[in-house]
């Protein structure tokens, strides 16, 4: 999804063409990258709605509550979310879209095929808040398939000013890019202008600035698919605030620029070493030796 996106190195200029040619940024993306790989906007549009596909099959195939990782300490709990006991947000957009980010890093934990969007260990964000927003809208596929072309437009941003990787740059730069992409795509896709959908992304990494990444014994289970969950949620928030017409007063290539910054700084311990922070917790490593014995002995 990134390709000839790359073209734009800040996420202002791309919002700012959109927005003086009066298209949306996913029409700006699609014919970038139409343009870059000489094919048309049409095929373009194919293969992101084959990752559609995926996506929603991962999601399908977690929310059954039959998959478990090999180590044991991950599956089933996005049919919790479907199924279990009402809480105050039960047959709300809200809880479905978090059992969805369960369920697709459920099916990653358990070696499934999933859409790495922007990476396996942030792969549950991007999918669970399109597709649970469009079936909550009522949404066709086709605005769906232009939400991952803004999406594919802002990780490539994201990407070339700072980082996607976690062990570069921390869950920030994982789950957080995922949060980012997911609520500035879905804010154009709820009908959110170029410059709101910018908001929307500056206002979810904001409030992911400095997430380690700490998994346990270097597993991409615990507390990465958890905080898949809580990406989700800090996208809707974003979503939210951004379609309320609530402007942040950091500009979104600087915000972005702020997490590349905090990456690079960050202690190697929180850099998806599993060295620190939850991984390093007494629980954390009796439970990474328990489980990796575990997989071994398997």
């Amino acid at each position: 999804m990134a390709g000839a996106t790359s073209v734009y190195r800040a996420l202002g200029d791309a919002i700012r063409d959109a927005e003086t040619s009066g298209k949306t940024l996913s029409q700006v993306a699609l014919e970038l990258e139409a343009e870059d790989q000489g094919r048309t906007v049409e095929d373009i549009r194919t293969v992101l709605g084959r990752a559609l596909v995926v996506m929603r099959g991962a999601i399908g195939d977690g929310m059954t509550g039959d998959l478990r990782s090999a180590s044991g300490l991950v599956g089933g709990d996005a049919a919790k979310l479907r199924t279990g006991a009402r809480g105050p947000l039960s047959d709300t957009p809200f809880r479905d879209v978090l059992a969805r980010a369960l369920a697709v890093q459920e099916v990653n934990a358990a070696m499934g095929v999933i859409v790495a969007a922007p990476t396996a260990g942030g792969a549950g964000v991007l999918p669970a808040v399109l597709t649970g927003l469009g079936k909550a809208k009522g949404l066709t596929d086709e605005k769906l398939v232009d939400a991952l072309a803004t999406a594919g437009l802002i990780g490539a941003v994201i990407a070339e000013r700072a980082s996607l990787s976690g062990a570069e740059g921390g869950c920030q730069a994982e789950t957080g890019a995922g949060a980012g992409m997911a609520a500035g795509a879905a804010t154009e896709m709820l009908g959110g202008t170029p410059t709101q959908a910018g908001h929307a992304v500056a206002l979810t990494m904001q409030g992911m600035l400095g997430l380690v990444c700490d998994p346990l014994g270097g597993l991409v289970e615990l507390p990465c698919v958890f905080r898949n969950a809580t990406g989700a949620a800090i996208a809707l928030a974003g979503i939210e605030m951004a379609l309320a017409g609530i402007t942040f007063a950091i500009p979104v290539d600087e915000v972005i620029d702020v997490m590349g910054e905090i990456g690079r700084e960050m202690d190697v311990r929180y850099r998806e070493t599993a060295g620190g922070g939850l991984a390093a917790t007494p629980t954390g490593r009796k439970l990474a030796k328990e489980r990796l014995y575990q997989i071994r002995r398997s």
